[in-house]
């Protein structure tokens, strides 16, 4: 298998970043950082953290819109999540809008969004936290078939007074149920994925972003015992196209690009460094992975811009992280490093010839 990254050939498969996608709520168009303060019991809602039944609390939600104007939300809110839950002192909240009131404003559409918060209170979380969110929005880069996110500088007044205010970058994440809508995809309720049930080009895409960004907590095949597929990826369907299942990453606190304190590869990985790239993709048919190495590779200003010019990130923050995205385009650009780094360490290469074989036997069966 001969693998050319070609610049130009990724619109042919349908890695295009506006391809028959719809735009996005108004929330989620604008990159701006929004502007909002969270009044409700907070103390309250921390303390469910170890709690079976975690309820929401009725707060009020603050924010300046792009006119300038002062709104006024209703909003509950509730813990959510799994380790952060538990481990970090600021966890991440679940937010609760009434439709009837969000109408007419930028938060039109919104429901239910999760809140993503710095793990601790500091500055060094702080910029962990904007690095969780630029490795969502290089996966927007990449493609609309991807979690739209807000970043938000947010006031907590607990309404309660157990806690001191305090202000934090945090970020909002778009709602499964609106990216199903937004793309015309049903959710996929699977208990795993086979190689050939899978959109090829958009698995290749996932699997190489996530390389990108040093993220190994993930699986496009199975999800925790007892959970629907997959590992911090969700999957989506459009039945027209075959059922071929579309994965949608995310949860990227565990990666290498944010290098959280509490972070760290899995056991089976030889590797012992969460920053050590390690590529754990499906082995391809090589005009996928064609597709999909020079897809990237025409990202590459794009994706190196946003970093430049995110004036959140600390300076240091801002070099290590740019070299660390260089690193990864150098592995892509030289022919040796992307065939020992990235080809040769592919999974399945067996399922996939086989899967080949059959298709070239099937092609030359006279109709």
């Amino acid at each position: 298998m001969k693998y050319l990254p070609l610049i130009g050939l990724w619109g042919c498969l349908g890695l295009a970043a506006n391809a028959g996608a719809s735009e996005r709520d108004p929330l989620f168009r604008n990159h701006t950082v929004l502007k909002a303060v969270l009044t409700a019991p907070i103390a309250q809602t921390y303390a469910q953290r170890n709690s079976e039944v975690r309820l929401y609390h009725p707060g009020q939600w603050t924010y300046i819109d792009e006119s300038g104007e002062t709104q006024r939300l209703d909003v509950s809110i509730r813990i959510r999540g799994n380790f952060r839950r538990q481990y970090c002192e600021l966890p991440p909240l679940r937010l609760n809008f009434r439709k009837s009131q969000v109408k007419g404003t930028l938060f039109k559409g919104q429901d239910k969004l999760k809140l993503v918060a710095p793990c601790q209170h500091g500055l060094e979380s702080q910029q962990k936290l904007l690095l969780e969110y630029l490795a969502y929005r290089t996966y927007e880069i990449l493609t609309d078939h991807s979690f739209g996110t807000r970043l938000i500088r947010l006031s907590y007044v607990d309404s309660d007074e157990s806690l001191r205010s305090w202000t934090d970058l945090a970020f909002v994440i778009e709602d499964e149920a609106d990216i199903g809508k937004r793309l015309g995809l049903d959710r996929a309720h699977v208990q795993e994925n086979q190689f050939d049930e899978l959109d090829q080009p958009l698995t290749a895409q996932v699997e190489l972003f996530q390389l990108l960004i040093s993220n190994h907590d993930y699986s496009v095949i199975k999800g925790p015992e007892g959970e629907y597929c997959c590992h911090n990826t969700v999957m989506y369907v459009r039945e027209e196209e075959a059922g071929k299942r579309i994965p949608i990453p995310y949860d990227f606190d565990m990666s290498g690009l944010v290098n959280a304190r509490y972070a760290a590869p899995p056991e089976h990985l030889p590797i012992r460094q969460v920053r050590t790239r390690f590529y754990r993709g499906l082995c391809q048919p090589p005009a996928v992975m064609d597709e999909a190495l020079a897809h990237m590779l025409s990202k590459k200003d794009e994706i190196m811009a946003m970093y430049r010019d995110m004036p959140e990130l600390s300076r240091t923050s801002r070099n290590r992280t740019l070299n660390y995205i260089k690193n990864y385009f150098a592995i892509l650009e030289d022919e040796g490093h992307l065939k020992k780094l990235v080809l040769d360490r592919c999974r399945g290469r067996e399922h996939l010839e086989e899967m080949m074989s059959a298709e070239d036997a099937a092609a030359k069966v006279p109709t």
